[in-house]
């Protein structure tokens, strides 16, 4: 029914536009303001700045800020959070590539996608492909290591070794508004076209609502060198990448309730489509034989969030969401009896959440909450297991805090139940997961406080790992992760010329048992997903962020993040081919650097990437070494001021030494490139 139902992405794109259309024309219809009318003003809450989160946390937290973002060269969520340390984007090039993100070597499974408050979900992969997230439409992004200090929060939030948090931006008037608009055009290199909308209106004092936009067009066809072995003195050509097109579509709508001072709600609704080839491995000059290959996959979710807070002593809030995934992957190359491979699935999640906040003293609070979520997936293969995943997570949290201490605690239990229509099903699964951290600031008039966290956690073994055809076991245990930080963290306004200078560092250790793997069985065609490794990841973050104020209306910043990572497998000691050796893709070091130049005329930013040499393979060997690289992007922007409107151009240039490498192997990376920006906010 759902393929029948969104078989034509021209018909489903159509009808969603028209239908926000008609939604726009009825709540941007300009309201009649009674000037004869006493309106009461809001209180107005400011907020500590996001670098004084950042040194505050317990345990490891870095933000970027839409101010920040806009400095980083980045089009997509995928290209800013690799300004993050200890993060790790697999990258398999170009736009329409997909992009997944390792924190601390722990692998994407580990990592959860927060949208807006509620958790992103891929019950097939486990792991959430962030190049489809465009930063258009974001305020902010963060990412806790651990889980965050704020313990009124859904379960699901607890029950990751990192989340990534993605805030949208919400309706905000000025004075007398009534609406805010912004459009926008990007344009670029290798067929880049991206235009943008995002409307906002305020309906009365109690409602507002927005929706937003974007259509994303490329033709990927980027130059890259192509070396015949594995040795860079091999012999080499200059050749043009295929297949990589894509074309995307987002449509957000949401209507946001503030009741009054203490209680407020919204309702979201998204939608996704992507139409993309899939460039293949760029292998001894045979790219040809994987041009055949496209993918195209649809998401639709609808979220709501509810909160209260009735006193100062309770709160409460309630979350709910369904989403709807499509994919369909396409070989026309692959004769088979239909004289194509054609796969195609479906998946279903209904998520509920409910958590309540007590806080017992001025110092101390405790938080509960608890999910309910069903996921179901489908698939055009007869012999599909159809799996069925009943989840139930059920958090106690507490919370202490002084001037000098902030301490944090929780116990999260784990609950799950499957069933398949067709064939074994997996075991239930029960598990406790622990979790502490603490920072105590040891001088009263100085911003420099000690840190740590321990945190037991683990991820499930996906419907992949599970039920694939031939490869899937349904005797695969959870993938069990302890995690210890220690770190130092410190802040300080020097003078009027530094108003800020900011320093983190954290030491770990992460320890993973179970690690989910897939090894040839009886030879390369026949592979079995199984819980063989065992893996050691010892590391140190350093970030550190400074302003420097040169005169009064110009400023110059500076970031810097390094990471160095000894992620080792420990599986077998006998197995001298693979033990204490480093991680697949996995850098030793790595690290970035940005400088932002703002002057009334123009503003001026930098950035560089970097990363250490890496392995393709399990064993370290010279074969499977992959050369380090930098990525150089800088950018000049302006920003013009008309009545009330605000119009900003910018002109990048990306990767402008132009080197050639990759971050996975066979699957280069653009070179040189260029990016033109205009957007006007009303």
């Amino acid at each position: 029914m759902f393929l029948k139902l969104f078989g034509s992405i021209s018909w489903l794109k159509y009808t969603i536009i028209f239908c926000c259309l008609i939604v726009s024309a009825q709540l941007f219809a300009e309201d009649k303001v009674d000037t004869a009318k006493v309106y009461s003003i809001p209180e107005v809450t400011i907020t500590e700045q996001y670098r004084n989160a950042e040194v505050r946390s317990a345990s490891p937290l870095q933000i970027l800020s839409s101010k920040k973002i806009e400095k980083l060269n980045a089009l997509q969520i995928s290209d800013a959070i690799k300004y993050f340390s200890g993060v790790s984007v697999k990258d398999y090039g170009g736009i329409g590539g997909l992009k997944t993100v390792s924190v601390r070597s722990l692998g994407a499974n580990h990592t959860a996608v927060s949208y807006d408050g509620i958790t992103l979900s891929d019950c097939q992969t486990g792991q959430i492909d962030i190049g489809r997230f465009s930063l258009d439409n974001v305020d902010m992004l963060s990412l806790n290591n651990g889980q965050s200090d704020n313990i009124f929060q859904p379960a699901r939030l607890f029950a990751s070794a990192s989340v990534l948090n993605i805030r949208t931006v919400a309706p905000h008037f000025d004075g007398t508004k009534t609406i805010n608009g912004k459009v926008s055009l990007k344009a670029g290199s290798f067929g880049l076209m991206n235009p943008a909308f995002g409307l906002q209106k305020k309906i009365n004092s109690k409602l507002s609502a927005s929706i937003s936009g974007e259509w994303l067009s490329a033709n990927g066809e980027y130059p890259y060198s192509l070396t015949n072995g594995y040795s860079a003195n091999d012999s080499a050509s200059m050749e043009i990448r295929k297949n990589s097109d894509v074309q995307n579509l987002r449509l957000e709508g949401a209507l946001y309730a503030n009741f009054s001072e203490n209680e407020s709600a919204y309702i979201k609704s998204y939608f996704y489509s992507s139409d993309r080839g899939l460039p293949g491995a760029t292998i001894l000059y045979n790219e040809d034989a994987f041009t055949s290959q496209r993918i195209n996959d649809r998401t639709f979710f609808t979220q709501a969030h509810y909160e209260n807070n009735f006193s100062n002593v309770w709160r409460f809030q309630m979350n709910a969401k369904y989403n709807n995934g499509y994919m369909n992957y396409v070989d026309s190359a692959y004769l088979d009896a239909d004289g194509m491979l054609k796969s195609t699935y479906w998946q279903e999640e209904y998520y509920g959440s409910a958590s309540v906040l007590f806080r017992a003293f001025e110092n101390l609070s405790f938080s509960v909450s608890t999910d309910l979520s069903f996921n179901t997936m489908v698939a055009n293969s007869t012999d599909f297991a159809s799996p069925s995943r009943f989840s139930w997570l059920s958090v106690i949290a507490a919370k202490y805090v002084t001037n000098n201490i902030l301490a944090t605690a929780s116990i999260l239990s784990t609950a799950v139940t499957e069933t398949v229509k067709s064939g074994e099903a997996a075991d239930d699964q029960r598990r406790i997961s622990p979790f502490a951290s603490v920072s105590i600031k040891p001088f009263s008039n100085t911003d420099l406080r000690l840190r740590a966290f321990y945190k037991n956690i683990f991820r499930l073994p996906t419907f992949n790992d599970l039920y694939y055809f031939r490869v899937g076991s349904v005797d695969l245990k959870p993938e069990n992760a302890n995690q210890f930080n220690v770190g130092l963290t410190y802040s300080a306004a020097i003078n009027h010329w530094l108003p800020l200078l900011s320093i983190t560092t954290d030491v770990y250790h992460n320890d993973v048992t179970n690690k989910i793997v897939a090894i040839p069985l009886k030879n390369n065609a026949i592979w079995q997903t199984v819980n063989l490794g065992k893996v050691n990841i010892n590391g140190i973050d350093l970030t550190a962020e400074t302003t420097i104020q040169l005169k009064k209306d110009i400023n110059l910043a500076l970031g810097y993040t390094h990471t160095y990572q000894r992620a080792l497998n420990v599986t077998d000691p006998n197995d001298a081919r693979t033990y204490l050796h480093q991680l697949q893709y996995t850098p030793r070091v790595s690290g970035s650097g940005k400088v932002a130049l703002e002057t009334p005329l123009i503003n001026v930013s930098y950035s560089v990437l970097w990363s250490g040499h890496r392995y393709a393979g399990f064993q370290n060997y010279a074969e499977n070494r992959l050369p380090g690289y930098t990525d150089h992007s800088i950018s000049l922007s302006r920003e013009f001021h008309y009545k009330t409107s605000r119009i900003s151009a910018s002109l990048e240039a990306l990767n402008i030494f132009n080197q050639n490498y990759s971050i996975i192997r066979f699957f280069p990376m653009p070179g040189r490139s260029f990016r033109i920006s205009i957007s006007l906010a009303f």
